[in-house]
């Protein structure tokens, strides 16, 4: 049973997203006894990893939502803890797409500007797991009309896990709401 659950927002994203509002307050509504955090983190890979550690801790009673490049770093600290991670059109080789959106950002909620370097896609590239360990601890939820992202790189990566491919949609996933309560019984709460 996990106890507390982290949600990963993707790329130019941030806790302010229509997604991560949707989960905080279905989370603070059907299960109010899990701790739930919505992470703003920086967009430096390995800062981002770092931030995302440091908030879970020693803690193994935990589950992960990731969304885009959330996705992908809930998929790097899932195969370091071995916990739970339900990935929503997660990004898959994101060295591969950022790279085309190198420069300088603005992130909302933490009120200061980012710089997308290529030195941060060495580092993607790099962090990134050559294979995953226990598929079975992902449930990936993909549409297959996501603009940004190739689904098809997503299904073959995640062979093996518990995989929702809906047909249509986009990239930042039409219909999430009704996601909610297979996530939450997938994180397997207390």
């Amino acid at each position: 049973m996990n106890n507390k659950v982290v949600y990963l927002h993707g790329f130019g994203s941030s806790s302010g997203s229509d997604k991560a509002r949707l989960t905080a307050e279905y989370f603070a509504k059907h299960y109010p006894h899990i701790e739930f955090t919505a992470l703003d983190y920086p967009y430096d890979p390995a800062a981002a990893l770092a931030l995302i550690q440091q908030n879970i801790g020693n803690r193994r009673d935990v589950a992960l939502i990731g969304s885009s490049l959330g996705g992908f770093l809930a998929t790097c600290i899932a195969e370091q803890i071995q916990c739970r991670a339900c990935l929503i059109n997660p990004a898959v080789m994101p060295h591969q797409v950022l790279s085309q959106h190198l420069g300088r950002y603005y992130h909302p909620v933490l009120q200061q500007h980012f710089d997308v370097t290529a030195e941060h896609m060495q580092v993607l590239q790099q962090i990134m797991p050559l294979q995953l360990h226990q598929p079975e601890n992902y449930l990936v939820l993909l549409q297959s009309g996501d603009e940004v992202l190739n689904y098809r790189l997503a299904l073959d990566y995640y062979k093996g896990a518990q995989i929702k491919l809906t047909e249509g949609g986009d990239h930042s996933y039409v219909g999430y709401a009704a996601e909610l309560d297979a996530i939450a019984h997938f994180c397997q709460l207390a």
